[in-house]
């Protein structure tokens, strides 16, 4: 009898101490969900926060901004990735949210076009890309670049729901479920699938467009030219596609039009409870600001980090 009651005992020790490390344990972790615009970077932050707080660990994944905020609302994940304007729907169902860096969505083409060197010299406008993608008023690449042969323009978009979609498709004056085309999930995807099609047109986060070690673009991508003030032409102002650099400079003074240049997001379902989240996102907008320009991502300004740095309640 006296053997089972220390045994009995002993199990109780078992399971109230797994219990504890149990709860010790998510009281550590952060778990993010969410954009592919800003995976990179909340990796990278996850990766210079561990090395100063050894014990937190992190759960992130993908999937797409819908899912970040999906996730979010529901309290499947601690903090949401998103990469769009935030709607007023959103807000009445009680989002909560910090931005963190600026990035943009940039239309792509495959670097095999067979009409890659004039559109880089002439570029579409903000109509011709409407025409395309909303419209589907341009059907063929030979309706304003010419030419005998007539080559039909393959149009891709996003099958989930993202933010890049709806910031490109934003700024073409409708939703995501406006754009037209093959929908392919992601945005490694979307940017394998257009490179591979000479007649391809599609659109990507900068990141996915760009090697940011190189500065280059991407193998097999070519950046479409916004004609910005609709002339015909790529004018001096508006020719910086040439390198990663070139474009997130043009980002950060505003040349490049806003959307598809956007600020990306942390979201939740009301201010986050967990001491280690908050803390999280405070070092992301103090110490982790200095990771974001060679992340390859262009920085918000101070007053606004400052006003997000309140939104927290924490000092």
């Amino acid at each position: 009898m006296k053997r089972i009651k220390i045994i009995i005992l002993a199990l109780i020790f078992i399971v109230l101490f797994s219990s504890c490390a149990t709860k010790s344990s998510k009281e550590n972790t952060v778990s993010i969900s969410g954009a592919f615009a800003i995976y990179p970077l909340v990796v990278k932050w996850s990766e210079e926060y561990k090395k100063e707080n050894p014990a937190v660990r992190f759960n992130i994944s993908g999937g797409g901004a819908g899912k970040g905020m999906a996730d979010a609302l529901a309290g499947a994940v601690d903090l949401g990735m998103f990469s769009r304007e935030i709607s007023q729907a959103e807000k009445d169902k009680g989002v909560w949210w910090v931005g963190l860096t600026i990035d943009a969505v940039v239309p792509t083409i495959s670097n095999k076009n067979p009409f890659l060197e004039s559109l880089k010299k002439r570029g579409l406008t903000r109509d011709e890309f409407k025409a395309i993608f909303i419209d589907k008023t341009i059907l063929t690449w030979n309706e304003f670049l010419g030419g005998e042969k007539e080559n039909s323009i393959s149009v891709y978009t996003r099958s989930d729901a993202c933010g890049a979609a709806g910031t490109w498709a934003k700024y073409l004056g409708g939703k995501q479920e406006n754009l037209s085309g093959v929908g392919i999930y992601g945005d490694p995807g979307l940017a394998e699938a257009v490179s591979k099609d000479p007649d391809g047109i599609a659109f990507n986060n900068t990141i996915f467009a760009y090697d940011i070690k190189t500065g280059a673009k991407r193998e097999g991508i070519e950046v479409i030219p916004i004609d910005i003030n609709e002339n015909g032409k790529v004018d001096t102002e508006e020719n910086f596609y040439d390198s990663f650099d070139r474009l997130l400079l043009a980002i950060a003074n505003n040349v490049y039009p806003a959307p598809p240049a956007r600020e990306l997001y942390f979201v939740s379902k009301g201010l986050p409870q967990k001491k280690v989240t908050l803390d999280f996102i405070k070092w992301t907008l103090t110490k982790g600001q200095v990771y974001v320009q060679e992340a390859g991502y262009v920085p918000i300004e101070q007053t606004k980090i400052d006003a997000y740095i309140n939104k927290l309640q924490i000092q």
